[in-house]
């Protein structure tokens, strides 16, 4: 294994640590690209949890996916598009580097939890958004995820938002334009990629409505989604194992689940 890291975005806070699997070039017969995934952690905007980093990368280069996490811009530095910027060009950097990270520059996934699900699913609906153009170039799409896998995301800017997130990543107060911007079910395309939705049905931080809607929204612009919503779970439980202090063997197949949505997604198996 190998392990990189860079800033996505020179200036900006954002930066990837990524953990690569290289070809083992003692075989005759060896793998040379994998399918990549992006990471992206929880904390509202506020932080990038540890809990949604490493514990939850682990299972994925287990499966045989290069993974970056990417700790994106927070708090006052949330705004002005900065954490999609710094998403943007972590796929794109990806692409760029194909060969060198022995990724398939056409199997590339961003994935996100709470507030990262919604840096994940910004990029999956808003990677050619006009007002996202104005100010970042993306090279004809370069910055275009081929799937996205969001966990309990944080989506909608109406009665169901995490108000501390949006407020936060549009830099405006409930109920204005610039607030409702951000609300990504109302982002949703043909253009938009495939994506898988967890959540419980009990989540007293960012509702269970927020993946229902996303769902809808998705499904009426024909694009592929796989939606699951668990009966029990509070907010924020990761990988439901004992690393993340969140055991729940009921909840934690959620993660077989997304690697093997993914692995179909992609036609990827090793």
């Amino acid at each position: 294994m190998e392990i990189v890291k860079f800033q996505p975005v020179p200036g900006s806070d954002g930066q990837v640590t990524g953990y690569l699997h290289t070809p083992i070039w003692e075989m005759e017969t060896r793998r040379e690209s994998f399918p990549a995934v992006i990471i992206c952690p929880g904390g509202a905007y506020f932080l990038c949890s540890q809990r949604e980093s490493d514990p939850v990368a682990m299972p994925f280069l287990a499966r045989g996916y290069q993974v970056f996490i990417l700790n994106y811009s927070v708090g006052e530095k949330a705004k002005g598009f900065r954490p999609l910027m710094e998403l943007s060009e972590t796929v794109r950097i990806l692409r760029e580097k194909a060969k060198e990270y022995w990724i398939d520059p056409d199997k590339i996934a961003v994935c996100g939890f709470s507030a990262g699900g919604h840096v994940a699913a910004s990029l999956g609906t808003m990677w050619n958004d006009p007002e996202l153009l104005k100010v970042y170039d993306n090279q004809g799409g370069k910055n275009r995820p081929n799937a996205m896998i969001l966990l309990y995301p944080v989506i909608t800017a109406d009665q169901f938002a995490h108000q501390l997130s949006i407020k936060l990543v549009s830099g405006c107060e409930p109920g204005t334009p610039g607030y409702e911007y951000f609300s990504l079910d109302k982002r949703v395309s043909q253009d938009t990629c495939p994506a898988f939705l967890w959540h419980s049905m009990e989540d007293g931080v960012v509702p269970v409505e927020n993946s229902i809607q996303m769902m809808t929204a998705l499904h009426n612009a024909g694009v592929a989604v796989e939606a699951h919503f668990f009966p029990h779970g509070m907010h924020g439980t990761s990988a439901c194992t004992e690393e993340t202090f969140s055991r729940d063997d009921y909840n934690a197949r959620w993660m077989d689940l997304a690697l093997t949505w993914l692995d179909n997604t992609f036609g990827y198996h090793l």
